[in-house]
């Protein structure tokens, strides 16, 4: 079923009492000040700078110097192409703990057992970062050969099931931007690198539902993946298969991609978000 996005509340007239107020004397005031700007980015998910300075009523070279050392750290991140400020992946790790407790967590990682138990692969929830994935979550096989990715490991979008899967859902244009700031490492011959290659790819997923990474990372390691959606329809994570490409073969893939999508769509449900088909 078709979710509403809420109304955003109508801002109140006049400048809002501001949050920086002085910090008790045996806290750090500056300390103080940068969580609360990151909470505020945090609560408003994507702001500008001028929008993030009234909410918080505090003048805009003071915002913009708390945002540039939170950047410095990656707890913020800045979108060229919109001039939006969001929280930046550094905000994930540290909070790394706590993150067992969400919805995607927790509902993932009950998907991803049943996953496994279908596949008999090693099951993985990853986030994006600019053109890397994030792993934060696994399930793993109990076959004595298999893939591990620990949490917080990280590996090239274009190069993995889980990225490339994202990648197919952010759409062509979102990919040539982000196509215009990096160049995809080769890895191994089997690394789809070229631009065009990789964009006729992820037309290819995008069609099907799900990614096929055969040792396009790590040689004799397969992996499958489809995205993740929240409730605008737009992809936030994505969950994976991986295994020996030995027991990845052609009869048996498009078995294993199903499976993989019909895990990704039940996450998307359960969390509440939709896919753009819906």
């Amino acid at each position: 079923m078709d979710q509403t996005p809420e109304k955003p509340a109508k801002r109140k007239r006049g400048r809002p009492k501001s949050q920086f107020n002085d910090a008790p004397t045996e806290t750090l005031q500056s300390v103080d000040r940068a969580l609360v700007v990151l909470k505020a980015v945090a609560r408003l998910e994507r702001t500008t700078l001028s929008d993030l300075a009234l909410a918080l009523a505090i003048p805009t070279a003071t915002a913009h110097r708390v945002l540039k050392t939170l950047q410095a750290q990656d707890f913020v991140a800045f979108d060229e192409d919109t001039q939006d400020w969001m929280v930046g992946i550094e905000a994930y790790r540290t909070g790394a703990a706590f993150l067992n407790q969400s919805n995607l967590t927790q509902v993932g990682h009950t998907v991803m057992r049943a996953l496994m138990r279908d596949t008999g692969e090693t099951a993985n929830l990853a986030v994006h970062d600019k053109f890397e994935v994030v792993f934060i979550g696994q399930v793993e096989t109990a076959n004595p050969i298999r893939a591990f990715f620990p949490p917080g490991s990280r590996s090239s979008m274009h190069a993995s099931g889980a990225g490339k899967a994202i990648l197919s859902a952010l759409g062509a244009d979102q990919v040539q931007k982000l196509l215009a700031r990096v160049t995809p490492e080769q890895f191994t011959e089997h690394t789809i690198a070229e631009p065009q290659a990789l964009l006729a790819e992820l037309d290819r997923i995008r069609v099907r539902g799900w990614s096929f990474d055969r040792e396009e990372r790590y040689l004799g390691m397969s992996c499958i993946g489809s995205a993740i959606y929240d409730r605008n329809a737009q992809p936030i994570a994505a969950v994976s298969i991986s295994g020996p490409s030995t027991r990845f073969d052609d009869a048996k893939v498009p078995e294993l991609g199903t499976a993989v999508a019909q895990a990704a769509s039940e996450i998307t449900r359960q969390t509440g978000g939709r896919s753009p088909t819906t």
